[in-house]
């Protein structure tokens, strides 16, 4: 992997449609996918035999749950929006969608938690990132349920985190799963079945076995770098804005569009994974990190004040290519000072923020949406405390992968 860019269309030619006779060939088991539309411009031999292995045994499966709109309980059938999240167990989600999956994988479930994403803490996400490295242990892939509303931290969060080149996938709902009690009827038009079945069909799948993990939702599924929220209630809400989807699942059909650059190293597990080892970083060590929102005549006080009460890092929303207000870019010069370390990234939603600093600690956050950019810069601080050009690197190139269009030997290479 490299910083060179390269645009939606390269990027899809890294993957190509193959038919029955390749991976997901008829000795699958019943009821699995019978069609693995794969990555066949994908040369490692790690994901090969992985997505082979797949086609003809009975993977297993962990899913561990957290809760969220998926395990809610609305007042009504007909209720889309007021209900109560957290009520439903993931062992009798999975449970209702036997026999069927038991057709797909090997199901066991671990029931992490059970509220909204967004009553989640940092030392717990700490705490989750070890239990999907325990359940991978035994099991050929994870899939993780949570609320939408912080779903893509979630993601980015066990993308940045994880040890295993083994399928991660999270997914949820924007629907509650049930009406008026835990075992009551389903909510008309409910998602939540829809999304975890395909969820672990994914992941049994090993289609994206090296990508890192994969946000599942509406029959498609994202990189979690670049996926976000995107509708307060719309089933479709999750978007990647100008490079899309990494692939469909239609049916039994899984279909890639495109994979993500870690993709490359695959086979080099070693580069393959992140520095952030979470057995070697005490959740206690993770430093706080907080995000300041610029707008017309913002003033500089909220940077201040976080940077009084011992904050370590801040990222900066700014207008259009990540510019501050004045009031703001004064009070940042102040905190960067003090230590604390900036991540310039923009509030319009997509598009590059360049520039950054060579003699404050301010880098410039590229593409990374500003929620994204706290999670790479709290664990990039915790990595490598005190050390801003160790921090700067990992912000600018893990924190910004893509695909290399040089020719081997350039000096940019």
């Amino acid at each position: 992997m490299t910083t060179s860019i390269v645009t939606t269309a390269l990027a899809a030619t890294a993957v190509l449609a193959i038919g029955p006779a390749g991976v997901g060939s008829s000795a699958a088991p019943d009821g699995a996918a019978s069609d693995v539309v794969a990555a066949t411009e994908i040369r490692s031999v790690a994901y090969q035999q992985a997505v082979a292995r797949a086609a003809t045994t009975k993977p297993k499966v962990t899913v561990i749950g957290t809760g969220g709109t998926i395990s809610g309980v609305a007042t009504s059938r007909s209720s889309f929006t007021d209900y109560r999240s957290g009520q439903i167990s993931i062992q009798s989600m999975v449970g209702q969608l036997q026999p069927e999956i038991g057709q797909v994988a090997d199901v066991t479930t671990v029931q992490f938690g059970n509220k909204g994403s967004g009553g989640y803490t940092i030392a717990e996400f700490h705490a989750l990132t070890l239990a999907v490295e325990k359940a991978l242990a035994d099991s050929d892939a994870v899939v993780v349920t949570t609320g939408t509303d912080t779903m893509e931290e979630f993601a980015y969060w066990l993308d940045l985190t994880v040890r295993s080149r083994k399928p991660v996938v999270t997914t949820g709902a924007m629907r509650p799963w049930a009406a008026v009690t835990p075992d009551g009827p389903q909510v008309i038009g409910a998602d939540g079945p829809a999304n975890l079945y395909n969820a672990i069909v994914l992941a049994a799948s090993q289609t994206t076995y090296c990508y890192g993990t994969v946000l599942m939702l509406n029959d498609e599924f994202h990189a979690a770098r670049d996926v976000t929220k995107t509708s307060t209630t719309r089933m479709d809400t999750f978007q990647t804005r100008e490079l899309g989807v990494l692939g469909w699942i239609d049916g039994s059909i899984i279909k890639v569009g495109r994979a993500p650059a870690r993709v490359a190293d695959c086979d080099q597990k070693n580069d393959w994974y992140t520095p952030f080892d979470l057995s070697k970083i005490p959740a206690g060590s993770l430093p706080r990190v907080e995000v300041v929102y610029n707008y017309q005549q913002a003033g500089g006080e909220a940077i201040t004040a976080f940077a009084d009460a011992g904050v370590k890092g801040i990222v900066t929303a700014g207008t259009g290519a990540g510019g501050i207000s004045s009031a703001q870019s004064a009070a940042r010069t102040a905190a960067a000072a003090k230590g604390v370390v900036f991540v310039s990234t923009s509030r319009v939603g997509a598009g590059s923020v360049s520039g950054g600093s060579s003699t404050q600690p301010i880098i410039a956050g590229d593409d990374l949406l500003p929620q994204k950019a706290r999670i790479l810069l709290l664990l990039s601080l915790a990595a490598a405390p005190g050390d801003v050009p160790k921090i700067r690197e990992l912000v600018t190139t893990l924190g910004n992968p893509e695909w290399n269009t040089l020719p081997p030997g350039k000096p940019q290479n």
